[in-house]
């Protein structure tokens, strides 16, 4: 796929988008994978600019942050263990792992850059991440400010080093089990000490890891929420002031992009292909296919939120005065942008309409940590330990089986 619309960003499968997060393929797929890339990530590339303050942390007046993610997914295939047919028990066998790069927006996720590895090939991942952000590195403009999250699995010194060189900002959430110290210190403790309880919180610079070779200088946010288990410990460059640890819950919207990709949307898990660069080459074409769903999603959510505002009930109605979330804050999202948007193109197909164009319409930065639900009891967490024990077992019972 070479420069043409789809790298311009004016017409990408009929559809204009003059507001966007970006999209690209993954490294390691050869020189005309990598030109694929690049155009996929440029199409998303002239967007509009979203008004943040200095307070809020942007560091500037006009600038659109897009929120990057670093995740890994595995998949694999059904297999008989034992005896054939439909009701035969099914072993799941991982085939491959992914290791992506998503822009997050609206709960969903657009894998911008992707490497495919064997389920169980061994090996660092570490230059593969390098080379999916140097990929990845000139395709924003430099203006933006950009925020990369990962989980605590991913967490690395040389990834937060990463992350800077591009000019970018991480967002790194690591364990509780890490001393540091504040910059008035001068000995290093344990980072709980400072969010003892649910309901605290707090923030400030500090030279984290007590080890000199992992040791590192960074702002430390960390909160922890009432109904959670753990608090958050999130690590990052930008100033105290300028950052929330809130921001740190759309992470999880990566989950949802991986939900999409095979269950949830576009099937993936069915496919038999055996070959890393197949799968790589059928993952470009999912990711157009998300963008574009997503796109128009978002733009169909926007309206309808311009209708309901539109149409608000009075003060003194009845539904008003039982609404228990606050009053700033959206109901909850009863269809995905990406579901939204497919139906919206289908629906467009059966009625032989103009495929619509899409529009990536930014939602407003989360300001609170979302309560978890209400927990399970404890009968049903103590099962779900074991399930998760269990789980443990087989999967290193089936590496020794495989290395033998």
């Amino acid at each position: 796929m070479g420069t043409g619309a789809l790298e311009r960003g004016d017409c990408a499968f009929g559809s204009s988008r003059d507001h966007a997060n970006q999209c690209s393929a993954s490294a390691g797929v050869g020189a005309e994978g990598t030109n694929g890339v690049s155009a996929l990530a440029r199409v998303v590339s002239g967007c509009e600019t979203q008004e943040r303050t200095q307070a809020s942390g942007t560091g500037g007046d006009l600038v659109f942050c897009p929120f990057v993610v670093l995740d890994r997914a595995s998949v694999g295939e059904g297999e008989p263990t034992h005896g054939s047919g439909a009701r035969c028990h099914q072993r799941f066998r991982e085939r491959w792992t992914i290791l992506s790069i998503s822009v997050v927006i609206r709960s969903c996720a657009i894998p911008v850059a992707w490497k495919v590895l064997g389920g169980h090939e061994k090996g660092s991942w570490r230059p593969h991440w390098e080379g999916l952000l140097k990929h990845l590195q000139g395709s924003i403009p430099a203006d933006w400010q950009v925020l990369v999250m990962a989980d605590r699995g991913l967490y690395a010194r040389w990834l937060f080093q990463a992350i800077c060189a591009c000019g970018w900002h991480p967002f790194l959430r690591i364990n509780l089990g890490v001393k540091a110290r504040a910059e008035e210190e001068e000995n290093f403790d344990w980072i709980g000490r400072w969010t003892p309880m649910p309901g605290t919180r707090w923030k400030g610079k500090v030279e984290c890891f007590a080890g000199k070779a992992s040791r590192l200088k960074c702002s430390l946010l960390m909160h922890w929420e009432a109904g959670y288990e753990h608090p958050w410990a999130v690590l990052t460059d930008l100033d105290p002031e300028q950052a929330e640890v809130s921001w740190y819950g759309m992470r999880t919207w990566i989950e949802t992009g991986y939900k999409d990709f095979k269950r949830g949307l576009w099937g993936w898990h069915h496919s038999k292909m055996r070959e890393a660069g197949r799968v790589e080459r059928f993952w470009l074409a999912m990711a157009v296919a998300q963008l574009w769903a997503v796109s128009v999603g978002c733009q169909a959510e926007q309206q309808q939120q311009r209708q309901e505002r539109a149409a608000d009930l009075p003060a003194t109605h009845l539904a008003r005065r039982r609404r228990t979330r606050p009053a700033d804050q959206p109901p909850p999202r009863r269809l995905s942008c990406v579901v939204r948007g497919r139906l919206g193109l289908v629906a467009a197909l059966f009625n032989a309409l103009v495929l619509p164009c899409g529009r990536l319409v930014p939602e407003p930065w989360p300001e609170t940590i979302t309560p978890p639900k209400k927990g399970s009891k404890p009968s049903q967490q103590r099962q779900r330990e074991k399930r998760r024990k269990r789980k443990k077992r087989q999967k290193a019972a089936q590496r020794r089986k495989v290395a033998a």
